[in-house]
C-alpha cells in the first residue's frame, strides 16, 4: 500500500484538478490524505447563506461529502485563511495562507506528512505546478509549501497536479467549430498573465481517470455553493464531461518531460 498526500488550496480544488485521481488510487486499496491549506472563505457566497460564517460551515459539509465519495483515508486543515485573489484586500489580511512564511507553512504541513511516513512504505506527496495552474496566489503558494515540506520530510516521490494547456485548447477549438458557446481559451493569460497549466512538452504523467468520472463529478457536485465556479461541469453531458475531465495531468518533479507515464506508483 502507497500513502499519497495531497495539499490543496481551497474547498473543491481536489475535485475539479484530481478528483479522479484521488478517487482511483482510494478504490485501488491505497490510502489518500488530503490536506486543505485554507478555509475558502473568500469564495461565492450563494443566496440564502446569510454570513461569512454560514459560509465556512456550508463549505465545511460540501467538502465532508466530497472526501467521503472520493474515498478519502484522512482529511485535515492546515487553517489558514482563504486569500483571495490576485489584488483583493484579503491579500494582507493576517491569517491569509499566502502572507505565510514558507518555512512556517511547510512545517505545519510536514507534521501531517510526518505521521504518515510512519505507518506506510512508501509516501508520495502532491502540490501544484509553478504557477498553481492559473495563477491564484493561493495556488502558488501551495507549491513553493509542499517543495518545501517535500525537502525537510526528504521526500523523493513529488508530483505536481497541472492542466494540459495543448489539449484543452484542442478541446476549445473542437468546441467551437461544433457549435459550442466557451470562450475561455486556455491560451489566454490567467490571473498571474501567464496561460492555462503547462504545455504538454512539459507533463510526465497522463492518467486515465475515464472510470472514476462519475465520482469525481459527484463530488464536484457536492460544493453546490460554487455553482459559479463548477456548476459547469455538471452541466456537461456524460460524453462532454468525459471527454474533459477523462485523463488527469501531473508533473514528478526531477523526471525528464515529455513523457506518456500512465501512474503515479510506477
Amino acid at each position: 500500500m502507497t500513502t499519497i498526500v495531497f495539499l490543496h488550496a481551497h474547498p473543491d480544488d481536489e475535485c475539479l484538478i484530481s478528483g479522479g485521481t484521488i478517487a482511483k488510487y482510494a478504490a485501488a486499496g491505497h490510502r489518500v490524505v488530503l490536506v486543505t491549506a485554507t478555509d475558502g472563505r473568500h469564495g461565492e457566497r450563494p443566496a440564502g447563506v446569510e454570513s461569512p460564517e454560514a459560509l465556512l460551515a456550508q463549505r465545511r459539509e460540501e467538502l465532508a461529502k466530497a472526501v467521503a465519495i472520493l474515498g478519502i483515508a484522512r482529511h485535515e486543515w492546515l487553517g489558514y485563511d482563504d486569500s483571495g485573489m490576485t489584488g483583493w484586500g484579503q491579500n494582507n489580511e493576517p491569517r491569509a495562507f499566502i502572507r505565510s512564511a514558507v518555512d512556517d507553512a511547510a512545517e505545519r504541513f510536514a507534521g501531517i506528512v510526518r505521521e504518515e511516513q510512519r505507518t506506510t512504505d512508501r509516501l508520495v506527496l502532491v502540490g501544484y505546478d509553478w504557477h498553481g495552474n492559473y495563477g491564484h496566489p493561493d495556488h502558488v503558494h501551495v507549491h513553493k509549501v509542499v517543495r518545501r515540506a517535500a525537502e525537510i520530510t526528504d521526500v523523493r516521490d513529488l508530483f505536481e497536479v497541472t492542466l494540459n494547456r495543448d489539449y484543452f485548447a484542442e478541446l476549445f477549438e473542437w468546441s467551437k467549430t461544433n457549435g459550442g458557446d466557451n470562450d475561455f481559451d486556455p491560451r489566454e493569460p490567467a490571473d498571474d498573465g501567464n496561460p492555462m497549466g503547462e504545455p504538454a512538452a512539459h507533463i510526465t504523467h497522463h492518467i486515465d481517470v475515464s472510470a472514476h468520472v462519475d465520482a469525481k463529478r459527484r463530488a464536484i457536485a457536492a460544493h453546490a455553493s460554487q455553482a459559479s465556479d463548477t456548476g459547469f461541469a455538471t452541466e456537461l453531458s456524460a460524453d462532454s464531461f468525459l471527454r474533459a475531465f477523462g485523463t488527469e495531468w501531473f508533473i514528478k518533479v526531477g523526471e525528464p518531460a515529455p513523457a506518456q507515464r500512465t501512474t503515479l506508483l510506477d
